[in-house]
Order: C-alpha cells, then structure tokens, then sequence
C-alpha cells in the first residue's frame, strides 16, 4: 500500500516552455553570430544562439503579419515591414520602437536590405518597385521603377564606393541600379526560374546566382557576363561562396580555385568547383533516411530554404521546411545545434535520459524530437516514414519506443555519455496504423502495441539493445484479436504479467502475459458511454485506471472488474491518465485544454492547471515524481515542477512569522507603544487584532486625545485599511463603539479631498451609513426605555418619606444598577461613573432591552454589505438605497405627541455623550459619500 506518511500534491508551476519561434519567412543572423532573428506570425523572435532561448521578441501593436525584416550590419537597428504598409525602426534590445512610417509602396513589401554601412535601407516591394531610405536622416533617398512583378531579391555590392544594388523579380533577371544616376545599369540574364540568393566573392568581382531552375551561375561582374553555368539537378535556395583561406579538404576542396556550396530541395550540402562544374562533395544523409526523389523533392520536409555563412566561428547554418534550423562546423560539416521553430501538433512526450535531462516528442510529422532541457537543443531523429502517434520509455529511461501511422514500432537508445540517440530496433507486422505502445515496466524485455486493425500485439526485446550491433528486427511472439474497433491505448502492469487495452468499443480489457506465445483475456470492463482513450495501471494498487470521449476518468478493481470511483470535471474528452504521489492520486488531461490533479480517497479535484489553449495529448510524470510534461495540440511543450513543499515552506514560515509578530505586538501593548502596535497589527491585515490596539488605547487615560494623536500619525496606506476595517467593526454592535471613535478622528481631522482619494473610499463611507443609523436608533430605544425608569424613579421619590429617600436611593441604586443596566440620567449625580459603566455593559444593555436585537443583527449582517446598502425596517427606500435622515436621526420617542422639540434634541445629545459615538457621524458619513 502507499505510504501513509506520504504528503500529497496540491499545485504545479511552470519550470520551462518550448514554443513555436519560427513558423515560415525570413530568417538572418547578427554579425556577432550570437543570435537568430526570425518571423512568427505578427513578431519577430530572437533567438540566443549559446542557450536556445528566446531572449526578445518585437511585435506589431496592429498584429498585422510581418512581411519583410532586416537587422544592420552593426546589429544596432532593427526595421519590420508589415501587411499593413508600415515601417518600424526598432531598439531590439529593449523592443522598443523609435520610429515608424508610412512605407509609400502601394502593397506589402517583399525583401529588404541594409548596406555594410547601416545607412541606406532598400526595401523591395510587391508592386515591382525599390525604395531607398537614408535611416539616419530620415528621408526616401531613390525610388527605382522598371521591375516586373514581386522584388523578391534585393543585395547591396559588398563595395560601397560602387553604390550598386542588385534586385531580382518575376522576370528571373538580376538588375543592377546604379545608384547615383538611379538608373538601371544592366539585367543579367541566365535563370529561367526565380533567382533565390547571390553571393559575391571576397575581391567583390565575381558573384555566384542560385535559382530554382536547378542551376548556379558564375557572374564576371567587371564584364557583367556569366563565367559558367553549373548544374546541380535541384531547386536551390541558397549558396555560399567558400572561403580560399580555409582548409577545406574534407569537404573536397583541393584547389585554390573557385567552390560554392548550395542548399535546396535535396536536404543536403553539396560542394561544386566552378571551373570545372563538378560537385567534390555531397553529406551525408543519416542512414534511416532515403534520399529523395526527384518526384517528391518538392514535398521533402529535410529540403533546405536558407543558407548562411558564419566566418567568424567557421559555421554554416541552414534552414529547413520543416523551420529546423541547423548550425554545421567547419570543415567538416559536423551538425553543432539544432533548433525547432515550429512542431506543429504534439501528439506525445515522455521524458528521457539520466535525471530526466531530456524530453522526446512525437508531433505531426515522422520524426521524433528530442530536445535537451537545459539548452533547448534538439535532435532530430529519422526513420517512420508517417506520422509518429505515441511513445513510451523503458524504466531506466535510456531506452524507448515508437509506433507511427507506417504500421511499423521502432526502439531507440541514447547513449548516456553523448547524448545520441540511435534507433536499435524495429519490427513491423500491422496491417493498420499502430496507434498505442507500452514497455515492460521491470525490465527492457518487451514492448506491446495496440493497432487500429483492432489487435494487440506483443513483441519480444533483443537481450543487446545497444546502438553497436546496428538496427535488429523485431517479432511479434503473440497477436490477438482485441477489440472491436480501434485500440486507443494498452499498459502493462508492474510486474509485467498483466497488459491492459482500452478501445473505441467503450470497453477497457484486462490480459495476461505469463502464457506462452498468446495473451489470454481475464475479464472486460465496461461503463465507459463513449470510447474509451487511455488506460493506466496503479504502480501499487490493484486498479486500473481508465479515460474516455465520455469526459469521465474511472478507478477499476482488478479482482471484481467493478467500478470503484469516477471522477468528473473536464468538459470534453479525457485524453490521458497518470497515477502519481505513489498512486494516491491521479493527472488527468484533456481536450479542454485542462490538466487536473486528483485525490483518489476523498475524489476530489485538488488542481486545475489551465495548461493550454487545445487538446493536451501528451502527459507524462518524472521518475522522481518531482515534475511533469504536457505537449498540446497548439505546438507547445510545457515543464512543469511540483510546489507542494516550496508552498508548504512558506506557509510554515509564514505561520512562524505571524507568531513573532504576534509576541512582538504583545510586548508592544504591553509597553504602551502604540503607534508601533498600530502599524504592526495593520501589516498583519488582521482586523481583529487591530480592534484590539484599538481597544487597549481607548482603555488608557485621555484615550481620546491618545486615539486621535496615534491614528494622525499613521500613514496613509494605513488609514485605507483602518477605514476599511471599521466598515466591518461598525457591523458588529459589541464593536461600534471603537469603529465610530475611529471614524469621528478620520471624518474630523481629514479634509474630504484627502479622503476619498483613498481606495474605495466612497464605497466604505456608503457601507457605514446604514448600520450608524442602526446603532442610532438602537440607542434612541434605549433612551425611551430610561426615560421611563427615570420617570418612574422620581415618583417613587415623591412618594417616600423625606428621611428615607437618601438611605432607599442608596439600597436600591446598587442592585438595580446590577441586575438591570439600563441608561440613568439623574441630574443629582455625576454622569462620569454612570457613562463609564453603560459603556462596559453596552451589549449586555442591548439584549437586555431586546431579545432579539441579537439575532436581528446577525441576520441583518448577512443581508447588508459595505458595497450593497440595504434599507433599514424604518427607513425603506427605493432601489436598495441608504436611508437618508437629513441629519436627524428619528427615534421611537419622536413618535409620541407627548414629546417636545427640546426634550428630542436633549435625549439625542445625552445618548451620544453616553454611548461615546461622534456627533451626527451618520451625517458626516452622508456628506462624505454623497
């Protein structure tokens, strides 16, 4: 059974993100080398080379897509051209944009360009004409005309004394402007399809042209006429003309002549000597991979659409269709980094490798992608050839498995020093696309897989699976006929003697492994309204765990079949189930875009993580249990990290803040420091240890004139939350009394201006009229109450002998004072003592006078809020507004025609002087809220 001491989980943070950063356009390189600028949609992305990381980004306030951008050759200055015909000059760095303007092209612009100066901007667009703008001055310096259709290609002459810029469009020429007379000097002729790049030599006379009519062509530019044309028998996107100064041997080069390297539709670097037209060197393609043919080299997802020189740390870099890019050292084209911009939709990931280092990921494609967590660095691993579905990974986690829609299921191993990852196995013998696969759990031993041909099959490991004896082939020691539909999933157990399938027939199954050559079926459960997507078994209980389409996940007995828990909360189809906390509790994921944690004793949904924007098919747990992945239909990859102990560390330390606080602010009260106190109890946001500095103050001697000196020295973010906390006080009748003293020194001593310029300010003052009215008229039936005592005592005075009145007021004062706390005015007698004593007894006064002002209270309390006035039984308004008296506070008294003006404004007064509250503060409060 699961620990008991075991400490549950409660929330997961973000550790790290894999994003999309690059989904298609230009991508360049700074010329420190340092870093990647690349389009994503309405931004540019920068990417630092050394930790893979997207250090900044600058983006489009209109969201318009970015069409164009170019970074200047000192890296300072960054400009974006976007659909909605504005130019940007950005301050990358801080993505801040300094200036922007109107780009005068009449449509999106194509190809932009600084020259080696960073002084002259030229921006080709689609209306077949060429801006040049002087960016330091500010102006539109040429406007050149004659081009046919998208200027796709513009390049300034290395040589800036020339003041040359070459440009290409539809036509397939390249034009040469000569831009002190903006005259088109001369069009090189030679490509009958889209010129893609130019690359010039380090002397600046001779230039080498790409095309996709699938030649290169060597330019004389003194002559201005082509050298030679060389074949290379692909679409090309990209050359570089190499270095002479380099030894370049390994990649061919054996003479001083000419050599130019291209990228294209092939997928592969290829050398070519220019005298002599022959290509000296072609890399290596991995072994998995098929070369491709020229009737699929236009849908090859390894062709390359841009290439890139790095002299300064002797790279090249490379981009693919599949917006992979790829960073080659020379000289001998050994892959360095690689980089994904785009996965497109995760289908599964698990983690991988020593300490859980790594991460592969299955996407919408037919290569695996396994990314170092540290640096974002991917490898890219070929050999399905569709669509990859699922993987799982071997206990030890240097060893995995793969199953694609090509009916095949392949095992890889990554060696634990290097870091490389090389498929070791594989076996076909589906007739369908394998869509589910599970590892043994004890040992690497066995794979099992479940097909949409509606069978499982289990297949039996090599007892070598290192990545030494080359690729062995696989065979399936049993197959059964599981389903009636497809297999969404299949687990195994533990200990390996039980392997569970889960099927769009809504039933999950239970098999055993210990027969020799078959699977034999041990029981079916069903329950599931709709199919059912994953299985799962719990690493220490005999359970299954299941999800379904039904947007249920359910808890099954091994022994009985019966359903034991269902859990409910996504609104959509549960797509994954993990167990984790030593199988106490569950990970769920969804098509809601929704990870839950739950508890499995109490089923209860601890977490909800709102993880991504579409479906979450991938969800796997470390095996320390410390963090888990999620990979989502929006091509994000998420690393999550357990918080349960650092949230638990910092609610411990703050409990043990709170109780020295709380000695603190004892031995503050205790020495009369209160304005210390004050501010203390108000940094601990507690309200009722701020009522009781409050209490302990007005408990002192000149406690009016203390209260007043300590609240005005407060500051002012700490008058806020004394108003805010009288509110609530002032709800309370035990707690009146202070709230009202603490707002006769606020009303009285604060202009209004200052006042409601604090944080809800009016709201609180609008929430206090109410219940001070209350208080007032509970008070105004008090003093009805002791006016008749008093009535009555001095008839009974009247009425006795004149030698006994002093000794019977004498007897009978005490007990009745006790047994009967009522309000005594008697003018014979000192009111200090009496006010003191009806201020002690102030509840005790209120339930005696009504039984159920109490309860009244306390339901009223649940009907009255600080932002919704309620009305009053004796002061109903329309629409739930405040009772509005004008300044006179009404009291049952008033009622009678027996009463007087003056004896009105005297009961009044004399209730206010003996219960303490401020003159008219019901008013003040009115005023301040109107």
């Amino acid at each position: 059974m699961a620990n008991t001491n075991l400490q549950f989980k409660t929330n997961y943070a973000v550790s790290s993100k894999i994003e999309p950063f690059y989904k298609g356009g230009k991508v360049q390189i700074s010329k420190d080398e340092k870093y990647i600028f690349c389009t994503c949609g309405s931004r540019v992305n920068v990417l630092e080379i050394s930790t893979g990381k997207i250090i900044h980004c600058v983006e489009h306030d209109d969201q318009e897509d970015i069409t164009s951008f170019a970074l200047s050759c000192d890296d300072e200055m960054l400009v974006t051209a976007s659909r909605a015909l504005l130019l940007k000059q950005w301050d990358w760095r801080q993505a801040n944009c300094t200036r922007s303007w109107r780009a005068i092209h009449t449509v999106p612009v194509a190809s932009m360009t600084f020259d080696s100066t960073s002084t002259l901007l030229a921006t080709g667009g689609c209306d077949g004409t060429i801006k040049l703008w002087d960016v330091v001055k500010q102006y539109c310096t040429h406007n050149l005309k004659g081009s046919s259709g998208v200027v796709h290609l513009v390049q300034f002459h290395p040589n800036t004394d020339l003041l040359q810029l070459f440009s290409s469009s539809l036509d397939c020429g390249i034009r040469i402007w000569d831009l002190r007379s903006s005259q088109c000097v001369s069009v090189l002729q030679s490509h009958y399809s889209a010129v893609t790049s130019l690359s010039f030599s380090p002397d600046g006379n001779t230039m080498v042209s790409s095309g996709r009519d699938k030649i290169c062509t060597v330019w004389d530019l003194k002559t201005r006429k082509a050298k030679r044309t060389v074949p290379v028998y692909e679409a090309v996107e990209g050359v570089v003309i190499l270095p002479g100064s380099t030894d370049l041997t390994e990649i061919g080069v054996k003479s001083k002549d000419l050599h130019f390297i291209t990228a294209g539709s092939k997928g592969v670097l290829r050398v070519w000597e220019a005298s002599t037209a022959r290509c000296v060197y072609t890399q290596t393609l991995p072994s998995t991979l098929p070369s491709a043919s020229e009737e699929d080299e236009n849908d090859n997802p390894r062709s390359l659409t841009y290439l890139f020189h790095l002299p300064a740390s002797a790279r090249l870099a490379t981009v693919t269709a599949e917006h992979n890019i790829l960073l080659y050292q020379l000289p001998a084209l050994t892959t360095q980094q690689q980089f994904v911009g785009y996965s497109d939709e995760v289908l599964d990931v698990k983690f991988l490798g020593k300490g859980d280092s790594h991460i592969v990921v299955a996407t919408n494609s037919c290569q695996l992608k396994v990314f170092e967590l540290l640096t974002n660095s991917c490898q890219i691993l070929y050999g399905h050839t569709d669509t990859v579905l699922t993987l799982d990974v071997f206990k030890k986690g240097s060893l995995f498995a793969s199953c694609a829609k090509d009916r095949s299921v392949r095992v890889w191993h990554m060696d634990s020093d290097s870091g490389q990852v090389r498929c070791v196995a594989q076996g076909s013998g589906h007739t369908n696309a394998v869509g589910s696969i599970a590892c043994s759990r004890m040992k690497a031993s066995f794979v099992a897989t479940g097909s949409q041909d509606c069978t499982v099959k289990v297949w039996d490991l090599p007892a070598d699976c290192s990545a030494e004896g080359g690729i062995r082939q696989l065979t399936a020691r049993a197959t059964e006929k599981a389903h009636d539909k497809d297999v969404n999933s299949v687990a195994v157990s533990p200990n390996d003697k039980l392997l569970a399938s889960g099927s769009q027939d809504r039933t999950a199954k239970l098999w055993s492994l210990t027969g020799e050559g078959t699977v034999g079926l041990l029981g079916v459960f069903r329950g599931h309204r709709r199919g059912v997507w994953a299985v799962c078994f719990s690493p220490v209980d005999q359970v299954l765990a299941t999800t379904s389409a039904d947007g249920t996940a359910k808890l099954w007995s091994l022994q009985d079949f019966s359903c034991l828990k269902t859990f409910e909360g996504h609104d959509a189809s549960v797509l994954k189930v993990i167990f984790v906390s030593r199988g106490t509790q569950l990970l769920t994921s969804g098509s809601d875009g929704l990870v839950k944690l739950w508890t499995i004793k109490t089923n209860e949904c601890v977490k909800t993580l709102d993880a991504h924007q579409d479906k979450v098919w991938g969800l796997h747990a470390s095996r320390k249990d410390d963090k888990m992945v999620t990979g989502s239909a929006d091509s994000n990859i998420t690393v999550w990290s357990d918080v349960t102990e650092i949230e638990m560390a910092e609610e411990q330390a703050k409990q043990e803040d709170q109780i020295l606080k709380q000695q603190e602010l004892s031995n503050l009260l205790h020495g009369k420091k209160y304005l210390k106190a004050l501010g203390l109890a108000i940094s601990l946001d507690q309200p009722h240890t701020v009522l009781t500095v409050i209490k302990a103050i007005r408990e002192g001697e000149n406690s009016s004139e203390l209260l007043e000196k300590t609240l005005l020295k407060l500051r002012q973010d700490q008058k806020e939350s004394l108003l805010r906390y009288c509110v609530v006080w002032n709800t309370n009748a035990r707690n009146c009394l202070n709230a009202q003293a603490v707002l006769q020194v606020l009303l009285t001593h604060l202009p209004p201006e200052e006042l409601l310029q604090y944080q809800g300010a009016r709201s609180h003052l609008e929430g206090l009229i109410p219940y001070t009215e209350r208080h007032m008229q509970r008070i105004g039936r008090l003093l009805q109450a002791s006016m008749f005592l008093n009535y009555m005592w001095q008839k009974m005075r009247v009425a006795g002998a004149p030698s006994s009145m002093d000794k019977d007021e004498d007897m009978d004062t005490t007990p009745l004072a006790q047994a009967q706390p009522f309000f005594v005015i008697d003018k014979e007698k000192k009111s200090g003592s009496n006010e003191r004593r009806d201020e002690g007894n102030d509840s005790e006064s209120e339930q005696d006078e009504d039984p159920d002002s109490s309860v009244e209270d306390e339901e009223e309390l649940e009907d009255v809020s600080a932002t919704n006035k309620a009305s009053t039984d004796n002061g109903r308004v329309e629409n739930g507004a405040s009772p509005k008296t004008n300044g006179k506070h009404h009291s049952e008294s008033e009622e009678s025609e027996e009463s007087s003006e003056e004896e009105d404004q005297e009961e009044e007064t004399t209730v206010k002087k003996t219960k303490g509250l401020p003159v008219s503060s019901a008013q003040q409060c009115q005023t301040f809220a109107s």
